[in-house]
């Protein structure tokens, strides 16, 4: 094809948009409205694990070194722990910091009570992180065949717990998207479907006339990527407005959740490329498509 026959075709799709804006108008509301969904609902299910994750890094084994036992045989413990297998970070926790710490949440009154206590009741201990919190169970077993442990307190319940709710998010995640999606396409094709239908006269005219099939679609096809990529920036500007906004009131309003990991949500700085490459892509490609597609009934004359 000559570049002037290119640019002619190229000439038509965008004049195509504004001769019937009103199709335009509804397929770009279309995608702009599929885009947002699907966009969302990724982000949602994206910082959903992000947060559970979070929580899971906060989940540590607690291990109570045996009274008296010596700083040799503590150093050598410390080594043990960090040759196991599954074994992420190891830091003691004396018992002098921990009566300190507990001594600073007590009343005066409550301290008073302290006062007659001979020794420290409390015991050195090591406080482990794991790699793989689905391992939890068998590395705490583990440890506690070590010598010179007296006991460990790690929250097996709560690891089970996160697995079995990130694995079902991941499931329900994936299903919502793929959902979303496919009426996405459905809405789209039969909006494409009605603005082709509208000009199908201009289309057995064109045909008549000896105009080959690719001939006719271009400038659908143009027409549609133009709808879809301003649709796609349309979609960008209202996800980085809401995830802001969301982002904002989590990561500064509520301190529980930045206990529970939540400060650890996702930047939309740091995601703003590949979001946008998405939406642009997914928009141009969808309204191109979509719209080309709908041109097939219509060829044959």
């Amino acid at each position: 094809m000559k570049v002037s026959s290119f640019r002619y075709l190229v000439n038509q799709g965008v004049k195509g948009i504004w001769k019937n804006r009103m199709m335009t108008f509804a397929s770009f509301c279309i995608l702009l409205v599929s885009l947002l969904m699907v966009g969302i609902a990724v982000l949602l299910e994206m910082n959903l694990t992000k947060i559970i994750s979070g929580i899971e890094n906060k989940s540590e084994v607690v291990v109570v070194i045996k009274d008296g036992t010596s700083q040799a045989d503590i150093d050598k413990l410390e080594q043990d722990l960090k040759a196991a297998v599954n074994i992420n970070s190891v830091s003691f926790y004396s018992k002098d910091a921990a009566w300190k710490n507990m001594m600073k949440d007590m009343t005066e009154e409550e301290k008073d009570l302290f006062d007659y206590a001979d020794d420290n009741p409390l015991p050195d201990t090591f406080k482990v992180t794991v790699k793989d919190i689905k391992r939890m169970g068998e590395t705490t077993t583990q440890i506690e065949t070590f010598a010179n442990v007296d006991s460990t307190q790690s929250p097996t319940e709560l690891a089970d717990f996160l697995i079995s709710i990130r694995r079902v998010l991941t499931i329900v995640g994936f299903a919502v998207i793929m959902a979303l999606v496919i009426v996405s396409l459905v809405i789209i094709s039969n909006t494409t479907r009605a603005s082709v239908f509208s000009r199908r006269k201009e289309i057995n005219i064109m045909k008549y006339v000896g105009a080959t099939n690719s001939f006719i679609r271009i400038p659908f096809f143009v027409e549609g990527m133009i709808v879809g990529i301003v649709a796609a920036v349309a979609a960008l500007l209202l996800t980085k407005f809401s995830y802001e906004g969301v982002y904002n009131v989590f990561n500064n309003d509520f301190g529980l959740w930045k206990v529970l990991g939540v400060q650890n949500l996702y930047k939309f700085g740091d995601l703003y490329l590949y979001v946008a490459l998405a939406y642009i892509g997914a928009g141009a490609i969808i309204g191109a498509i979509g719209t080309s597609i709908s041109t097939g009934k219509h060829l044959k004359v």
